[in-house]
């Protein structure tokens, strides 16, 4: 996790996240703030946090850094080529090497080099990654390119399940981490928003097919950030970590079945919501093993 110190709505990402609200004045305070309360919640309740600082004054989403690199069992990591272009600033080797000393890694990956050709692909913020079924699903979008998506999927061995999806009005979902939150037992997934029935099926059934209660989102959950989820190894057992806004916005339904297999952990970051992301973006999760 990385703790902004300049934060503020990017005008860079504004025009294709409909997530995304204008900054009100200087609120790097509250941002700050926010995170510090996040990484301490987590912590009380058992995860592993590694929180960087911002050394940058010019990246302000740098608090969303699951978009840069994404972690893999086996020792392997990648590094992923950005859109907007102070975005590309963001990735650090620090962060990299922290890796390679705590945690066993077999190979960094970086396709960063392709931004220079036009591609993108915004790690798990483009691609929603099922470990268990082996299965990257993702949204359609110029954060997500089709030809470096297989290239991706080739290497680290997953099947590409890709599909167009659209808010209410009619705005193409920027990022499938906005759209779907995959547990070990469960799905949250807003299946309405995917354009096709033939997809929107496919997605649901391959879901299933591991045993997961898939959890319908409405288009206005979605905008809440409750399909923004992440699970977490916590000390007693799984945890589902989510905006406090988002549990707000879920059913009693939904909350008795995601109680199921994981406890709720909401976090309150209203202002680190306003730059279109929420609690998953800001957590670029560990799967390697440890050191000893």
């Amino acid at each position: 996790m990385i703790r902004p110190h300049h934060f503020h709505s990017n005008p860079e990402t504004r025009g294709d996240n409909a997530y995304q609200r204008d900054s009100v004045g200087d609120v790097s305070a509250l941002a700050r703030a926010e995170f510090d309360a996040v990484v301490a919640t987590l912590r009380s309740h058992g995860v592993t946090v590694h929180d960087f600082d911002d050394t940058s004054t010019e990246t302000p989403d740098s608090v969303f850094p699951n978009n840069w690199f994404s972690t893999h069992a086996g020792g392997h990591v990648a590094i992923y080529p950005m859109y907007a272009a102070n975005r590309r600033r963001e990735r650090r080797w620090d962060v990299i090497d922290l890796l390679k000393t705590r945690y066993r890694v077999q190979d960094v990956i970086d396709y960063s080099g392709l931004e220079h050709d036009g591609l993108a692909l915004e790690g798990t913020g483009a691609m929603v990654l099922d470990h268990i079924g082996r299965v990257a699903y993702v949204a359609r979008s110029h954060r997500a390119d089709p030809v470096l998506l297989e290239r991706f999927c080739t290497n680290f061995n997953f099947e590409p399940i890709a599909f167009d999806a659209a808010d209410a009005e009619g705005k193409a979902v920027y990022h499938t981490n906005v759209l779907m939150a995959i547990g070990t037992s469960c799905a949250l997934v807003g299946l309405d928003m995917i354009s096709d029935p033939t997809r929107r099926a496919m997605v649901h059934d391959r879901l299933t097919e591991t045993g997961r209660d898939v959890i319908a989102l409405t288009p206005h959950q979605i905008g809440e950030f409750a399909g923004n989820a992440i699970e977490l190894e916590g000390k007693d057992g799984l945890i589902l970590a989510l905006s406090a806004r988002a549990l707000a916005a879920l059913t009693p339904d939904q909350i008795r079945r995601i109680r199921a297999s994981a406890e709720i952990v909401p976090l309150d970051i209203p202002t680190i919501e306003t730059a279109g992301g929420s609690v998953r973006c800001m957590i670029a999760g560990l799967h390697l093993s440890r050191r000893t």
